[in-house]
């Protein structure tokens, strides 16, 4: 790494987009995060989407484990830039993109977070109704969207999504070192919960009737059991991506590389098989008990005989979820729209905006059903594939992990990372193609068996053709360089 000696830009950073002078993240801190981002509804009812794929049990197990370790490693690939420099994502990626032609990437990380964000609130948002119906039935007219519904939404579905929008804009407010320690209870806290309803369901059930096969699953051949598994891999990694994309922003923090790949193993394969298996008895246990598979975590809640249960195991999924929104997606909107006009919107104003926006996309439209979740998850990771391909190649294999700290935050034409008027030319045709080429993976009837694989293959893409041009783009701007 290079560190220059000159002033920074002032339209290129404020105090949230400069390098940290605090890391404070030890290993803990990485496993909390990710118990929040895994121990969520959203996790949850994601995983319990790939039964709506007819696969087996072992199957889905498996597919989760397999995925899982694809994100660990994606993860300390990103981690290192951002913890060996101190800064976020959308600066990180003005190496690849240029310091002008950065606002790309973020700008496409922060609609992302935008969608997320409302997606994982209103999740939470449902586990408040379902509580409130149980303790007060009489309001279940307001509870119907025909009744007394706006925009999709009950008016009772509504208020409960407001309600959180708000304490976790409040949580938010509060700045990075609070978010860290409301994630280090959140998270862990869920396996208490688990634990217990899955006790709750076997005594209900029995052992005799406990087993991992669910009445109405297909048994497919061998081959098409091997494409149902990977189309599942794609889109478990499509659902972790968006973090992994931005995980900067939470390494930048930590205390050393070390701590970082040792809360990432521990928060992630070890953690994630605990609650994958957690998850998926859970599961099968709703069919000998309830004589149905629930997938919604919340809803299976909901039936337990103990009022005191049913709040307690409610209010803590909403927190685990609150957790990882707050983190995952609040954090990121912040830095990405912060870096639109550092000199007009503080990492505060960014994150408020991308809350503001959540409202008006919605999100209630985009993961009522499996097939939506699937279709929701595909066309964000065509974004998402390329956007992580383009910046692991340029810095990894182009720039051979050389940061030139000084260049990051100055408009000078002499300074690496300018290319042409601040813009890097190769990185966003090659992010056009790729996204082009994995949106038709995900609409293409002809191509509808590799669905769900428009992240591997828009990433693939994306990874050769930016190897390759940019190798031709740099001895161009080196050979202006010398004339």
């Amino acid at each position: 790494m290079h560190d220059g000696a000159g002033t920074p830009d002032t339209h290129l950073t404020n105090a949230d987009l400069a390098p940290t002078g605090t890391r404070t993240w030890g290993w803990f801190d990485y496993v909390s995060l990710w118990m929040s981002n895994i121990h969520s509804v959203g996790g949850y009812v994601t995983m319990g989407s790939l039964f709506a794929m007819g696969l087996p049990v072992t199957d889905v197990f498996m597919a989760l484990i397999l995925a899982i370790l694809v994100i660990l490693v994606l993860c300390n690939l990103v981690a290192r830039p951002s913890q060996t420099s101190g800064a976020p994502y959308p600066v990180m990626a003005r190496m690849a993109f240029g310091v002008h032609g950065a606002l790309v990437p973020a700008f496409i990380r922060g609609i992302i977070s935008i969608a997320w964000y409302g997606i994982q609130t209103w999740l939470a948002s449902n586990a408040v109704v379902v509580l409130l119906l149980r303790q007060w039935p009489e309001l279940t007219p307001w509870a119907q969207v025909g009744i007394h519904g706006f925009a999709g939404l009950s008016m009772l579905g509504w208020m409960a999504f407001i309600m959180l929008w708000i304490i976790q804009a409040l949580v938010f407010w509060r700045g990075m070192d609070m978010i860290r320690h409301f994630v280090d209870w959140a998270g862990p806290i869920i396996y208490v919960v688990m634990i217990g309803l899955d006790a709750w369901l076997l005594s209900r059930a029995g052992w005799d009737h406990f087993s991992f096969d669910i009445p109405g699953i297909t048994h497919h051949t061998i081959p098409a059991r091997i494409m149902g598994m990977i189309n599942a891999i794609a889109l478990v990694v499509s659902y972790f991506a968006p973090i992994a994309l931005n995980f900067g922003d939470f390494s930048r923090y930590g205390v050393s590389m070390s701590a970082i790949r040792r809360g990432n193993f521990w928060g992630l394969p070890v953690n994630f098989m605990g609650f994958s298996l957690l998850t998926l008895v859970t599961i099968v246990l709703t069919q000998p008990v309830f004589g149905r598979i629930i997938l919604d975590p919340v809803e299976t809640v909901a039936q337990i005989d103990s009022p005191v249960a049913v709040i307690v195991g409610v209010l803590t999924f909403v927190m685990a979820t609150a957790g990882i929104n707050i983190a995952a997606n609040f954090v990121s909107a912040a830095f990405d729209f912060s870096n639109l006009a550092p000199h007009r919107i503080s990492w505060r104003k960014g994150g408020m905006a991308a809350a503001a926006g959540a409202v008006v996309m919605t999100p209630w439209n985009l993961y009522a059903r499996p097939e939506l979740i699937h279709l929701t998850l595909d066309v964000l990771a065509t974004f998402i594939g390329p956007l992580i391909a383009i910046l692991l190649t340029d810095y990894y294999i182009v720039r051979r992990s050389m940061i030139d700290m000084d260049a990051l935050y100055r408009s000078q034409s002499s300074l690496p990372y300018w290319y042409h008027n601040g813009i890097n030319p190769v990185a966003i045709l090659v992010t056009v193609v790729a996204v082009i080429a994995g949106s038709a993976v995900v609409f293409m009837p002809a191509l509808e068996p590799i669905h769900n694989l428009s992240l591997f293959i828009g990433g693939g893409i994306a990874a050769i053709l930016y190897g390759m041009l940019m190798r031709r783009y740099s001895a161009r701007l080196a050979g202006r360089s010398a004339l």
